[in-house]
């Protein structure tokens, strides 16, 4: 068979497939179904051990297993998704109503993760098997898996709003969604409510739900926002800790500020992250009344104790919390979700209407399936009824027939050419029966006890029975009201059962200010001896030994302690450090290492120039590289607040040799590793922006690389290899290149 080659236009193709990729990871990865609540995963994972019958009241099993088996049937995309998904299904502190039943070590709310597979062991939670589990059989669409060996459900028959419930976050392809989770008895409330007023608006619906409810607690600061965000979909939640004072309860004892509950976004590593950061807040004197700080949270609760001295200031201690660290943190709201197969973004009535078609479909598919099965069962005890009145007749078809074929013939069409009656009277009887074939089955597979007169009328009572939960279903199925009653009840009694109080509280907090000491400006020396360490001197230390200090000092450097050092190094980066932040010592103290203090990495890098922010302003740099690449650039293109930001742009295999403030100097010297001198005006260095890669200085030779640069009024005189070479006394190059070098 030829091959057969498509001709198509590269860009057509590329932008066809990368929508089909993006549109793949949107619907079928990242992005939660408006119906259920759930990403592709998490409904895998749930119906797999539904189908592993691992309900509440078994035992739990392997992670592994599970994994494995998610993995094989379902969703071939990597254990490692599949098992984290698992796992945040279980933590309580991320999911308003956890479903998955954890043995083990499953992580915890600090950060900690969880133990490997083949260690944990896990079950469904009793509210994921009887909410969002239940009558599958019943209700849902199934479609093949990926390889179309097995079946699964298209989504999961889930009987609460999941997605307002347990919320929901993902990234996708230039979308994302971040949904905060909510409180199950004021979500059914609310549905309740908006069944009976579809009308509702959004302030009357935040009459059952006033806002989110996050599994950590906490308090919503930002109350008057929420109605906007619940009316757009979209928005940002102010949250914040709470603080309790405990007081001493003896003179010796200290108060202590407690935290009990945090933001939901400082849940795993932002908990040591706020530690650290009330550390520094102490160290820098910007706490002075915390005397210590220590982390008793356990599996009770977060317990954070700040002990402070007597007579602390709480409210200014508290601002300062809420100001500096992450104790108070914003939560962005995008309730973006899978509706009728397309990606939207719903507000609260959005989300509810979606959740209310997605009941109605369900509750006819179960009702319509119950009264098919009522239906069936009404029609085989009618006939079981019939029979019994008639056994005589019906046992002398079966001793007359020759096989279950021609006894069933007789009870269904009355043919009796095939029976052969053993006492005569039975014929014209026999004609007259006219059983629907399944009631022909059920009696001739009807066991003689049967025949016991109790039997006989328990068989009545259920025939009854039958016909009152014909007469039911089909009253729900025929009525929007009584279908209406029935989702309410439902849902009352999942809110009897599993509903719990709210754990956030709203307000409407006011901004929190710090009226902060302004920082007395003051003079100060950085000093950096050869081996990178470095302080701080105070401008009176240094002048009573200033000779003792630039001896014994590689750099000194004058600034104010708010000015930042600027280090510029040979791999063309810059780091800049905050004279603040730099320690400061006596005249005999070692110092701090400067890579302790900074992004500066001393193995990996050489310090080219080092100077104050403050003494670059207004001058113009000259920069030169290896491959003699030479430019200027103004001191103001390094104006940042980057730590460490690139200086220049290298090219690959070149570095930095020299970077230098220019002067009143007119004319520069380049000097190679071939001896060769080049002495040129400094009008011929063009100045550039600091992300370029700067002009040809001097043509070299091949191997050959710049070794120095100098200013000629600044370097009368240099020494190289042992001879004095006076810089002035070198011909200046002309712009034709001739007689521009000279060899030493």
């Amino acid at each position: 068979m030829a091959e057969k080659i498509l001709t198509t236009e590269f860009s057509e193709e590329m932008q066809r497939s990368y929508l089909n990729y993006s549109m793949s990871v949107i619907t079928a990865r990242a992005i939660p179904d408006a119906r259920d609540g759930l990403k592709p995963v998490q409904r895998r994972v749930l119906y797999d051990m539904s189908e592993l019958k691992l309900g509440h009241d078994k035992p739990h099993r392997k992670s592994a297993r599970i994994v494995g088996d998610t993995m094989g049937k379902y969703h071939p995309h990597g254990d490692s998704s599949i098992y984290d998904t698992l796992v945040v299904m279980s933590q309580q502190f991320k999911k308003g109503m956890a479903l998955v039943d954890g043995h083990g070590n499953f992580g915890s709310i600090e950060g900690d993760g969880a133990a490997a597979m083949r260690y944990t062991e896990a079950r469904l939670q009793k509210f994921a098997e009887e909410v969002y589990l239940k009558d599958l059989d019943k209700t849902v669409n199934f479609v093949p898996n990926y390889d179309e060996s097995e079946k699964e459900p298209e989504v999961l028959p889930v009987r609460v709003p999941n997605l307002l419930i347990n919320g929901a976050d993902g990234i996708a392809v230039g979308m994302s969604t971040s949904i905060p989770p909510h409180n199950l008895g004021e979500v059914i409330d609310l549905v309740e409510a908006y069944i009976d007023h579809p009308d509702l608006t959004t302030a009357e619906m935040m009459e059952y739900m006033p806002g989110p409810d996050f599994p950590t607690g906490g308090i919503i600061a930002n109350k008057k926002d929420l109605a906007e965000i619940y009316e757009t979909g979209t928005g940002r939640i102010r949250l914040r800790g709470k603080l309790e004072v405990e007081l001493g309860k003896r003179r010796s004892d200290k108060d202590k500020l407690i935290i009990s509950e945090i933001p939901y976004t400082m849940i795993g590593a932002g908990i040591n992250k706020f530690l650290m950061d009330v550390a520094d807040l102490v160290e820098s004197k910007k706490l002075p009344d915390v005397v210590d700080i220590s982390n008793q949270s356990n599996k009770e609760g977060v317990r954070i104790v700040l002990e402070l001295k007597k007579d602390a200031d709480i409210d200014k201690i508290r601002n300062i919390l809420y100001k500096k660290t992450k104790l108070e943190d914003t939560f962005g709201v995008n309730m973006l979700a899978i509706a009728h197969g397309r990606p939207e973004t719903l507000n609260l009535r959005g989300i509810l209407k979606n959740y209310l078609e997605f009941q109605y479909e369900n509750n006819t598919r179960k009702y319509r399936a119950l009264l098919d099965k009522e239906l069936e069962r009404k029609e085989i005890r009618e006939g079981l009824i019939k029979a019994c009145d008639v056994i005589d007749l019906i046992i002398a078809i079966l001793r007359g027939s020759r096989n279950l074929k021609d006894a069933k013939a007789c009870l269904m069409n009355g043919d009796i050419s095939n029976i052969n009656f053993r006492h005569p009277g039975f014929e014209e009887d026999a004609k007259q029966l006219r059983f629907t074939e399944k009631q022909a089955s059920a009696i001739l597979e009807m066991r003689l006890y049967k025949l016991i007169g109790l039997e006989i009328l328990a068989l009545e009572k259920e025939y009854k029975e039958c016909l009152k939960k014909i007469a039911e279903y089909e009253k729900i199925l025929k009525s929007r009201k009584n279908m209406d009653k029935v989702i309410k009840d439902d849902l009352e009694n999942i809110k009897k059962e599993f509903a719990s109080a709210r754990r956030t509280r709203i307000e409407d907090s006011k901004e929190v200010v710090v009226e902060e000491t302004p920082l007395e400006v003051q003079e100060v020396v950085f000093v950096m001896d050869r081996f990178g360490y470095c302080k701080l001197l105070d401008r009176a230390s240094y002048d009573r030994n200033q000779e003792t200090v630039d001896t014994d000092y590689r750099y000194v450097i004058p600034c104010i302690n708010t000015d930042k050092i600027c280090i510029f190094t040979n791999t063309g980066s810059l780091h800049q450090i905050k004279v603040l932040d730099i320690p400061y010592g006596k005249l005999r103290d070692k110092g701090t290492p400067i890579d302790n203090i900074s992004k500066y990495e001393g193995s990996k890098e050489e310090i080219l120039y080092l100077t104050s922010c403050h003494a670059m302003q207004g001058q113009m740099l000259l920069f030169a590289t290896k491959q003699a690449l030479v430019k200027q650039v103004p001191a103001e293109e390094f104006v940042t607040n980057n730590r460490t930001v690139a200086s220049t742009r290298l090219q690959d295999g070149d570095e930095l040799i020299a970077v230098k403030i220019v002067g009143q100097e007119t004319e520069v010297v380049l000097q190679t590793s071939g001896d060769m001198f080049l002495r040129f005006s400094m009008e011929e260095i063009p100045e550039m922006k600091k992300n370029s890669r700067g002009v040809r200085g001097i043509r070299m030779a091949e191997g050959e690389v710049l070794e120095s640069i100098w200013f000629v009024g600044r370097d009368p005189v240099i020494t190289y290899k042992q001879k004095e070479i006076h810089l002035n006394k070198l011909k200046i190059a002309r712009r034709d290149g001739k007689g521009s070098r000279a060899r030493l």
